[in-house]
C-alpha cells in the first residue's frame, strides 16, 4: 500500500470515529464545566481576596444586577438583559477553524453569545488572547441585513458591504458592536470528546466599551432569545439543558448538561410551567409562596398583577431578591425560628444576619413552592458567612417589585430547563458527586 492510500485510510478512519463519536454524544448528550468565577480554575480568579471579600464581591455585583435585569425584562429590551460582566459563572469554548479557544461568562439572561475580535477599533483590554476571524477557515461575516438572522438580534444595522452589523448596550452603559457573523463553534465535554457546531451565529466585537472583565472573552447567552446558544443548539439537544451548582468552596467544577445528559429524573422531581413573554429572554417561572416551618408567606405580585411568570430564574444573580413586603413577611418567618444573636452585616449589603460560633446550627429549610413543585431550599444556599462569625439570609428585597430565584438557592438542586415541553425541574442532589 503507498503512503498515500495509507494516510487515506488513516483519515478515513479518524473521519469515522469522529463521526461516531459526535453522534454518540448527541444522542446521549454532554456536559460541559461551568467554571466559578472565584475558583482557582478561573482566569477572573483574584489569590489575594479572602473568601469574605469574595462573597462581598458577588453581592455587590447581585444588587447591581437586580437593578436592571428585571426592567430591561418588562421593557422589551432583550439585547440587554445582563450587565456587562457581572455573571458569577464561566464556561470555556472554541470557535473557528482551527479552534481558538476562550473563555465566555454563562448568562440565562442573555440572548446572544459574543466575543472581542480583531481588528479591535476600540476594545477593552483582554488579557487572554483575542480571537483573530482572518486566520479561521470557516469565518463568514456576510450576513445580509434583510436576512432572518439579522432581524432576530435585538438591535442591528448595515454595513457598506450591505452585511448585518450588531449592538448590544448595557444598561451601565457599556457597549459592544461588530459584525454578526457565522462560525464553527466546539465546546468540550467533560468526558473528553470535543463537540462541534458549524454555522452558529455570534457577535465578532471590534468596538467593545465599558466595564469588562479584561480575561474574558465576552458572553454566553443561554437565554430565551432566537441566536441565544440553546436556541440555536436546538434540535441536536431537544430544547434541554441543566446545570448543577456546586458550593464555591468545592474543588470540583458545576456542570452544564445538554440533551439526554441535561434530563432531570428519578425520585424526588418536581417541575413548574415555565412561563414565556414576548421578545422576553429571560426564563419566568410562578412562585405562589415559601414556607419556613409551619410559616406560609403567600407571593402576592402588586406592581403589575401577572399571576403566571412572576419570578425570573437566574443563573448569574447571586441573591434571591424579592419585593420588599414580600421579603419582610418571609424574615420575619426566619427570625421566628432562628434563635441566634443579631448582628449587623459589616458589609451593609443583607439585612439579617446573625453572630455564629458554629457550622453546626441548623438553620430552617425554606420551602419555595412554585405553581405545581414545591422546592426545598437549604441552608448551603439561603445562608452565607460573610465574615467570622456572621452569617447571613441570602435574600434581599426590592422596592421596585423586582423578583429573581438567584444561583445562590439553587446551590445542590439539579435544574433542568426543558424548552420543548416548557417546564423546569428541581432535583435535590449534592452537586459535588456523580449524578
Amino acid at each position: 500500500m503507498s503512503m498515500r492510500s495509507l494516510l487515506n485510510v488513516l483519515f478515513f478512519i479518524t473521519l469515522s470515529c469522529f463521526i461516531i463519536s459526535f453522534s454518540h454524544a448527541l444522542n446521549n448528550g454532554f456536559s460541559v464545566e461551568l467554571i466559578h468565577r472565584d475558583s482557582s480554575k478561573s482566569p477572573l480568579y483574584q489569590p489575594t481576596l479572602n473568601n469574605y471579600q469574595r462573597v462581598a464581591n458577588a453581592l455587590r455585583r447581585s444588587i447591581n444586577r437586580v437593578n436592571y435585569i428585571y426592567k430591561d425584562s418588562l421593557t422589551n429590551t432583550p439585547e440587554s438583559t445582563v450587565n456587562s460582566g457581572d455573571g458569577d459563572f464561566l464556561m470555556t469554548y472554541s470557535i473557528g477553524t482551527p479552534p481558538f479557544k476562550i473563555f465566555g461568562i454563562v448568562d440565562t439572561g442573555s440572548d446572544i453569545v459574543w466575543l472581542q475580535c480583531k481588528p479591535c477599533e476600540k476594545c477593552y483590554k483582554q488579557t487572554t488572547p483575542i480571537f483573530d476571524p482572518s486566520k479561521s477557515s470557516t469565518y463568514k461575516n456576510n450576513i445580509p441585513c434583510l436576512s432572518n438572522k439579522c432581524k432576530f438580534v435585538g438591535s442591528t444595522s448595515c454595513s457598506e458591504q450591505n452585511s448585518c452589523e450588531y449592538t448590544i448596550n448595557y444598561n451601565d452603559g457599556s457597549i459592544s458592536q461588530g459584525d454578526l457573523s457565522i462560525e464553527t463553534l466546539t465546546l468540550d465535554s467533560t468526558s473528553g470528546s470535543s463537540i462541534s457546531f458549524p454555522n452558529t451565529v455570534i457577535g465578532c466585537g471590534h468596538r467593545n466599551i465599558g466595564s469588562y472583565e479584561e480575561r474574558s472573552s465576552g458572553i454566553v447567552g443561554l437565554g430565551l432569545g432566537p441566536v441565544s446558544l440553546i436556541t440555536q443548539l436546538g434540535s441536536s439537544i431537544g430544547g434541554k439543558f441543566s446545570y448543577c451548582l456546586q458550593p464555591e468552596l468545592s474543588n470540583s467544577a458545576s456542570k452544564l448538561n445538554f440533551g439526554e445528559a441535561a434530563v432531570v429524573s428519578g425520585h424526588g422531581v418536581v417541575s413548574t410551567p415555565m412561563v414565556k413573554r414576548d421578545r422576553m429572554v429571560s426564563y419566568f417561572l410562578t412562585l405562589e409562596a415559601f414556607s419556613v416551618g409551619n410559616k406560609r408567606v403567600e407571593f402576592i405580585e402588586h406592581s403589575n398583577d401577572v399571576v403566571d411568570g412572576n419570578i425570573i430564574i437566574d443563573s448569574g444573580t447571586t441573591l434571591t431578591i424579592l419585593p420588599f413586603d414580600i421579603y419582610n413577611n418571609l424574615e420575619s418567618a426566619v427570625v421566628e425560628l432562628v434563635k441566634l444573636k443579631r448582628v449587623k452585616d459589616p458589609n451593609n449589603i443583607l439585612n439579617l444576619c446573625y453572630s455564629i460560633t458554629s457550622d453546626e446550627y441548623d438553620f430552617p429549610v425554606i420551602t419555595a413552592h412554585f405553581k405545581g413543585a414545591d422546592v426545598n431550599l437549604y441552608s448551603i444556599g439561603t445562608f452565607v458567612s460573610v465574615a467570622d462569625g456572621v452569617t447571613c439570609f441570602a435574600f434581599a428585597s426590592s422596592r421596585d417589585g423586582d423578583s429573581i430565584f438567584g444561583n445562590l438557592a439553587q446551590k445542590n438542586l439539579l435544574v433542568g430547563y426543558d424548552l420543548q415541553k416548557n417546564i423546569v425541574s428541581f432535583k435535590s442532589i449534592d452537586c459535588t458527586k456523580p449524578y
